[in-house]
């Protein structure tokens, strides 16, 4: 059995093992304490295994060795005394680490029953197409924060899949997600340190939130093509999202209670758990979606088993609908052109310009707290319902504390009429 042992001078540690009898000893610079013994107990556990079945090369653990010489006219190398071996060519030596390609399937593997099928489909995209033909051969624990950032900067100049714009900073992140997740999980088990450390995401610029007006809805839906005009009025009044309202299914409509039950989504041609479990929710019907909905139910209900479907009973594909109905419309009325994805937003600041509750209108939305809700929306509010503290003032007025023309010539002195 071999050992790790201290010099008594220096108090750096070496390897001590034999070799067909014979006793080898490597010195290292790294210093005497727990985390360096460990992480040599390793790598002569690594020697020993690859002795016991006789594939043990010393050039491949130590090729910057001076017993290499030796080793050229003698079967091993007797009483080996060197000088220092640089301790991370000691502790990254090949074979120590399994290669990228071989340790990410094995992550993979044991990570894609947590996840959707979306989500899967797109990390196991990167992983074939960016992730594996730059780091596959490389040992996980041989990868340097050099090669990530190198990487990285890479990643900066492709340009996006149909656009002249380069990968988004939103992208570039999502695409390095998995090779940190990776590289961490690696470093876990095989006692390296990961090369993400300190390496921060990029900054992502933050999207606006740009909804539309009231007067902008109606106009929109009175244009819109009769055969979409349900689906946007549904769109812009229950805060579905893209994939909620195109994979919405006559099941989850209860026109008895005036509900739609949110129970999957439909993401990449396919049916799917939704975005998070706070979207599984029950989303109460106004009058104009419960018309709406009866109105589609005329048209598709004995066709499929969509709410939302094209001529062969299939759902809409969001970005044929996009092109050929969204686009157009938005130009016809020379409105801004937005995703459609701001239906929802706009669904959100309506219920907040109407007063409802924000714990109600989180609800609706399938946020599981109003945090969302007050970050991205509460700004809207008082442009939207001029709430401006006029309702305390109400308030007042309404319990006696103040009487009204106190209130009047307050209110006179701060906004004067124009003379």
């Amino acid at each position: 059995m071999g050992s790790i042992r201290a010099r008594k001078d220096t108090g750096a540690l070496f390897i001590d093992f034999r070799v067909n009898s014979q006793r080898c000893r490597e010195q290292t610079a790294l210093l005497d304490n727990t985390s360096n013994r460990k992480r040599l107990e390793k790598l002569l556990a690594k020697i020993e295994e690859d002795i016991a079945l006789g594939v043990f090369d010393y050039a491949r653990y130590f090729p910057q060795s001076r017993n290499l010489l030796k080793l050229e006219s003698s079967a091993i190398a007797a009483t080996l005394q060197t000088g220092p071996v640089d301790a991370l060519q000691l502790v990254e030596v090949r074979g120590a680490t399994p290669r990228f390609n071989d340790f990410a399937e094995v992550w993979y593997a044991e990570k894609e029953i947590e996840w959707r099928r979306s989500h899967k489909e797109g990390v196991r995209e990167d992983l074939d197409k960016l992730l594996i033909p730059q780091f596959g051969e490389k040992e996980v624990g041989n990868i340097t924060k050099a090669e990530i950032l190198a990487f990285r900067a890479q990643l900066a100049k492709v340009t996006a899949r149909g656009k002249n714009t380069p990968l988004s900073s939103s992208r570039i992140n999502k695409i390095l997600n998995p090779l940190r997740q990776i590289l961490c999980e690696a470093a876990d088990r095989h006692d390296f340190r990961t090369p993400f450390q300190n390496i921060k995401q990029l900054r992502v610029k933050k999207s606006d939130v740009d909804t539309f007006t009231i007067e902008e809805v109606k106009s929109i839906i009175a244009t819109v093509r009769p055969d979409f005009r349900n689906y946007y009025t549904v769109r812009f009044f229950t805060g579905m999202r893209t994939g909620e309202a195109d994979g919405l299914q006559w099941q989850y409509v209860d026109f008895e209670r005036r509900i739609i039950r949110v129970r999957e989504t439909f993401v990449r041609g396919e049916d799917e758990y939704t975005k998070t479990d706070a979207s599984q929710r029950d989303i109460q019907m106004s009058q104009v979606v419960y018309d709406a909905l009866k109105n589609q139910e005329a048209a598709t209900r004995e066709r499929s088993k969509y709410v939302f479907c094209n001529r062969y009973g299939e759902p809409l594909d969001y970005k044929n609908v996009n092109s050929r109905v969204w686009a157009p419309l938005l130009r016809h009325l020379n409105l801004k052109h937005r995703r459609a994805y701001q239906c929802r937003h706009t669904a959100a600041t309506l219920w907040l310009a109407s007063g409802e509750s924000p714990e109600w209108i989180a609800r609706q939305l399938g946020h599981s707290n109003t945090e969302m809700l007050f970050r991205v929306y509460s700004r809207y509010v008082p442009n939207l319902t001029r709430r401006d503290g006029s309702a305390f003032e109400r308030l007042l007025l309404q319990s006696g504390a103040v009487n009204a023309q106190s209130v009047a010539s307050e209110n006179q002195m701060i906004c004067p009429e124009a003379e």
